[in-house]
């Protein structure tokens, strides 16, 4: 089974688009915890039991835990081995460099971490996407316009009549099949997100900015045109509480968002 059809797999087991971020950040772990990178593991294993039914997919957020040093990397491991099998997972890396040394990065990832997928900035080109693709039944979501203020910076900027998120995306789309290409768009750009989904009606898109950043949920549904997607929330499930019921609103708030997202 290649990682898209696991991941389509897991949206019609879970009914769900739902993706649960793991952004663990240690000053905002339960008040009951003690402020340790140890205790790291332990939230996200009650953050993953509580919404495994739920979501489709987990994205992790690999500066939360390298920060830690070797620690972070002992977490890190035991996280990616804490999410059932069945269920997709996101190494949200952000990786890209000349060829041989996204070799070593995707290795680590796409090996080591056995992740199903990760995200790859493509500034530097195709030499430097193609060693994530060799990992033929992984997928690489191809930053295209993210949902940081700071987008605006180069994405969005015109070269040849077109915004360089639009040539990233139809340069980018050749290099590999649906199968194995997705993109990151987020959703604070609905509107460009329309034209993105117009250009690739049928690669899956991973959509964070839904709650924190304040994207809209209704908005990015509509713009997605029934297109394959994952909408990511990371802080407002895993941060719905700070006290001893964390996982049990963490759950709660993870079912509100999958029921907003169906509808």
């Amino acid at each position: 089974m290649t990682s898209y059809e696991k991941l389509i797999n897991a949206q019609k087991i879970n009914s769900s688009m739902l993706c649960v971020g793991l952004d663990p950040d240690i000053n905002k772990l339960p008040v009951s915890y003690n402020k340790r990178p140890e205790e790291i593991l332990r939230f996200n294993q009650a953050i993953i039991e509580a919404t495994k039914d739920i979501a489709c997919c987990y994205k992790i957020n690999f500066a939360f835990f390298e920060q830690y040093g070797i620690t972070g990397y002992e977490i890190l491991k035991k996280t990616f081995e804490a999410i059932p099998d069945w269920l997709f997972t996101i190494a949200d890396a952000k990786r890209g460099d000349i060829g041989n040394t996204s070799a070593a990065y995707a290795n680590s990832v796409l090996d080591y971490f056995k992740a199903d997928s990760i995200t790859v900035s493509p500034y530097m080109g195709k030499d430097s996407v193609t060693p994530f693709l060799n990992f033929q039944k992984k997928m690489v979501f191809i930053l295209a316009l993210t949902s940081n203020e700071g987008s605006g910076d180069f994405q969005r900027l015109i070269s040849d009549g077109q915004p360089v998120y639009s040539h990233v995306v139809n340069k980018s789309k050749s290099w590999g099949g649906k199968s194995q290409i997705g993109y990151v768009v987020g959703a604070t750009h609905p509107d460009e997100l329309k034209v993105i989904r117009k250009l690739i009606p049928e690669n899956c898109l991973l959509i964070p900015g839904i709650g924190a950043q304040g994207g809209d949920i209704e908005a990015t549904i509509k713009a997605n045109d029934r297109g394959p997607a994952i909408i990511n929330v990371s802080r407002a499930i895993i941060y719905a509480s700070n006290g001893d019921d964390f996982a049990e609103k963490a759950r709660e708030k993870a079912l509100e968002y999958r029921e907003m997202m169906k509808k």
